[in-house]
């Protein structure tokens, strides 16, 4: 029983922080009432997560959007700022940010929750899993990096190439309130606004059957911080002297990684349902690894 209310809390608090920082991200109110873009001077700094630049609401830029504006544009020769941003964040967090605070990764987690018989959710892996999980790192180098550099318009201007023809979280965040509330907007949407819309509907649709499959296989972001998982300060570990293989880590992954050998894999988000399940207290973060080096406070203490 006190495992079960522990698991519960800490899936309960994991859903606030995502609520709450998708919220303060998102907390240009105006925008969505008027179906204008801010402009402000916060829009000058990156968010974390991959939260759309053209959201209506969005008070921060997307890391993605602006790396790839940056390696386009005829100003400037590298993105140092986005490059630093992305190696700090990685270094601190990895791909706890997918866990906890990006927008896309919410929704795909809440359209998961949707009850369906357990024969259809397909937790883990789908046919091509295997080859179909490195798509995101062929995102990242050609359609984030490669292209916007290296293939531009007369004036030497490159395009950012992701945000245009797949990022689901510009179409559903970005166009689809400014379209909502601005008609001329709407006469003006083509054929790649309905490419980009038919593609968010599938993986909304996939998305509740298959735990995030944006981020299992498409999302770049995701991508560059899953690389930083072994040397960021956010860790799991395992105390092999506690571990006895049972697995049940693995069968509460929603991305079925085997946590008791690689509890620091680039495809996990840091959920923390592998914490919860363990029998044994096995598995640990780094952060409470701090916590119980720190020195406690005991009674003498207190009186002096």
């Amino acid at each position: 029983m006190d495992k079960k209310k522990k698991m519960t809390f800490r899936q309960k608090v994991r859903l606030a922080i995502q609520l709450g920082f998708t919220a303060l991200s998102n907390g240009y109110a105006q925008g969505f009432l008027k179906g204008e873009i801010y402009s402000g001077p916060l829009k000058q700094a990156c968010v974390p997560g991959l939260n759309c630049y053209s959201c209506p609401g969005a008070l921060g830029a997307c890391p993605i959007g602006a790396l790839q504006a940056t390696l386009g544009s005829r100003s400037y020769q590298m993105a140092f700022y986005v490059l630093g941003f992305l190696v700090l964040t990685g270094t601190l967090l990895g791909r706890a940010v997918c866990g906890f605070l990006c927008p896309i990764g919410l929704v795909q987690d809440l359209l998961y929750k949707i009850p369906l018989p357990k024969r259809w959710k397909k937790r883990g892996k789908i046919p091509g899993d295997r080859v179909l999980k490195y798509a995101k790192y062929l995102m990242l180098v050609i359609l984030c990096i490669l292209l916007p550099m290296f293939v531009v318009d007369f004036v030497g201007q490159g395009s950012p190439w992701f945000c245009t023809y797949v990022c689901p979280s510009g179409t559903l965040l970005g166009s689809v309130p400014l379209l909502s509330v601005q008609p001329l907007l709407r006469s003006a949407a083509g054929a790649l606004w309905v490419w980009k819309m038919i593609l968010l509907i599938a993986l909304l649709f996939l998305a509740v059957v298959v735990y995030r499959p944006f981020c299992r296989y498409l999302c770049p972001l995701g991508a560059i911080y899953g690389l930083f998982h072994p040397v960021s300060l956010y860790r799991f570990s395992v105390k092999e002297s506690a571990c006895t293989s049972c697995k049940a880590c693995v069968k509460a992954c929603p991305f079925e990684i085997n946590v008791f050998k690689q509890p620091n894999s680039t495809e996990c988000v840091r959920c923390g349902r592998c914490l919860d399940a363990c029998p044994h207290d096995a598995l640990t973060t780094s952060f409470a690894q701090l916590r119980a080096a720190l020195p406690k406070k005991t009674s003498e203490t207190k009186e002096v």
